[in-house]
């Protein structure tokens, strides 16, 4: 098995097929335990059949440190932006349009493959911020269209609002809902719109059976899976630190799950991946 290091889960047995993991925060740590390089996290993931890595920057420190691993390391690509939380902070401090004028010069890198995370959340950021996540949304829609970039949605306690401000302004071509959290219902009026929708290690948790309501009415063609390392981390590891590599669980758990054969869905979740980032990467 793969050495990921004291105080981490053990790897899991490698996947039949190789799958991306399409939401990762590789910079971020949670207290105690030892942080993983990108090479190590790459290296532990694709030992269990994770060889890629969509690395998410969503806070302007965070997204230049994203642009420059991407350019460093051909297994990953980056996503850039200011998380729905961040903007009414940069807003309120003044220094929101400095600050988007650089993600949106990040942007423009070939390593650079979405804009986002963006969107709405209504559960960490109050009504008074409210109006600055949708203008900041709005700003990353446009920007994301102008690119031909993949836009990533960050949607908490907020799913009519993310698809009234989507449906005004237009969808991008390729639009993925990260860290997917609604129920079938929410889930079928997103593949109306041709989105993608990806799961991460929530699924797998006992009181989520709305998720799993969700994830059984997907079709095999919009199914995405990621970790948002560090969270989120899949059962039977809920409450350490997560990781590319534990995505095996949440896949295992997918396929069980909807009643397919493990082999052909992560053959379909690499499939997507890349028609949702705009092509492979290596």
């Amino acid at each position: 098995m793969t050495n990921v290091g004291a105080g981490r889960p053990q790897a899991p047995e490698p996947l039949p097929h190789p799958v991306v993991d399409n939401h990762c925060h590789l910079e971020m740590t949670l207290d105690g335990t030892q942080e993983l390089s990108p090479e190590r996290a790459l290296e532990a993931a694709a030992g269990v059949g994770v060889p890629r890595i969509v690395q998410i920057g969503c806070e302007l420190d965070s997204a230049r440190w994203s642009v420059e691993v991407a350019d460093r390391v051909s297994s990953i690509v980056a996503g850039v932006s200011l998380h729905p939380n961040e903007a009414p902070l940069l807003a309120a401090a003044g220094r929101f349009d400095e600050t988007w004028a650089e993600i949106e010069e990040l942007a423009t890198r070939a390593c650079v493959r979405a804009v986002g995370e963006t969107g709405l959340d209504h559960y960490r950021t109050g009504a008074e911020g409210w109006a600055a996540q949708e203008h900041s949304f709005r700003r990353h829609i446009d920007l994301a269209k102008r690119l031909s970039k993949t836009l990533v949605i960050h949607d908490r306690d907020a799913h009519a609002d993310v698809l009234r401000v989507l449906d005004d302004e237009g969808s991008p071509q390729r639009v993925v809902m990260h860290c997917f959290s609604g129920d079938a219902e929410f889930a079928r009026a997103c593949l109306e719109r041709g989105f993608w929708l990806s799961f991460a290690g929530t699924v797998t948790f006992k009181n989520a059976q709305d998720l799993r309501d969700a994830a059984v009415v997907v079709p095999p063609d919009r199914l995405l899976v990621e970790t948002d390392a560090p969270f989120l981390t899949p059962v039977p590891h809920r409450g350490r630190p997560n990781a590319s590599y534990l995505v095996p669980h949440t896949m295992r758990f997918l396929a069980e799950l909807r009643g397919n054969d493990l082999g052909e869905l992560c053959g379909a979740v690499e499939r997507n991946t890349f028609a949702a980032y705009g092509g492979s990467w290596d």
